[in-house]
């Protein structure tokens, strides 16, 4: 008869109950920090909804963040019926207090005026007649997406200047509160001089390269509170708030000269660009609406082109 096989023991699969245990503690203790990592990764932020600075993100930094007309506001709107400092937003142990600081119209949370409020994930602040803010937590990545969700529907495609329905949109708030306020606004309108010229002999993607340098050269000499947009086709327009038509005709005198200046080159060939340019201002153009404030300037830049091109010719003086 065989013998049976001599036992030999096998290695246990079961974890003993100290090891689970172990086991258990180390991943509690991963999480916990990954859930620490987290929360210091997502920021409080202001979303502007409605108003001067739609789809704008503002992030909520330091203690205390003020809200207004001021320069010396963190968070500057300078829409109708907001005070100077209307109101502020603190930051108290991890809670975001929002206060009205006597403003005349009041600020609103979600529908009701509150003189202090903590805001939630969501809450809609409404300050002056237009600008409707949005309250909300987001980390790096909610941040990135909005700002491509907000550029995508604001701005070119080409140039990364805002688009026409955002300058038109924006252009019709900024007439609003000068003839309401009787304060100064100028509208500079240009085009690159014998555009066509240029995409007949080196070809449409010279001419979009010529698009994307212009656009470069105008963002880096105007103003924050500026706004300059690809108004269509070859023809650009900036909105300067504040200034009058001498001193906006300056901004378009500065631009003609820095772009004359500039080197614009092609797959190694320089390009001949200059640019004409149209101004028109308030209160000096007689008009009534913002459509007719840009037909003042567009009938200064069609002076400039019958003049002779690469200058810059003022409507109201």
């Amino acid at each position: 008869m065989a013998s049976d096989p001599p036992f030999r023991a096998r290695p246990s699969t079961r974890v003993s109950e100290e090891e689970g245990e172990s086991t258990r503690i180390t991943n509690l203790s991963s999480l916990e920090s990954e859930l620490r990592a987290r929360r210091q990764q997502v920021h409080a932020y202001l979303v502007v909804l409605a108003g001067t600075n739609l789809g704008e993100m503002h992030k909520i930094d330091g203690p205390e963040t003020v809200v207004g007309r001021a320069m010396s506001a963190q968070l500057r709107l300078n829409d109708d019926g907001i005070s100077r400092r209307h109101c502020r937003v603190l930051s108290i142990g991890g809670r975001v207090i929002i206060e009205d600081l006597g403003s005349a119209n009041g600020t609103l949370v979600n529908g009701e005026m509150v003189q202090h409020h903590e805001l939630k994930e969501g809450d809609k602040v409404r300050l002056g007649a237009n600008t409707m803010l949005k309250f909300t937590y987001q980390d790096k990545l909610d941040e990135t997406f909005q700002q491509q969700m907000y550029d995508a529907a604001l701005r070119d495609g080409l140039t990364r200047l805002y688009n026409k329905k955002f300058f038109l949109d924006r252009l019709e708030t900024e007439f609003a509160y000068a003839k309401r306020h009787k304060t100064m606004l100028s509208l500079v309108l240009f085009d690159v001089d014998h555009f066509k010229k240029v995409n007949d002999t080196y070809g449409h993607l010279a001419g979009d390269a010529v698009l994307v340098h212009l656009a470069r050269i105008t963002q880096s000499m105007i103003r924050t509170e500026d706004v300059c947009a690809r108004y269509g086709g070859e023809e650009f327009a900036i909105i300067c708030r504040g200034i009058p038509l001498l001193n906006a005709s300056v901004v378009g005198e500065r631009l003609r000269a820095a772009v004359e200046q500039a080197s614009f080159e092609y797959q190694g060939r320089r390009l001949p660009v200059t640019i004409s340019a149209g101004v028109g201002a308030l209160p000096e153009a007689q008009v009534a609406t913002a459509a007719e404030l840009v037909g003042e300037a567009d009938e200064a830049l069609y002076e400039a082109k019958r003049s002779g091109r690469n200058r810059v010719c003022l409507k109201g003086l």
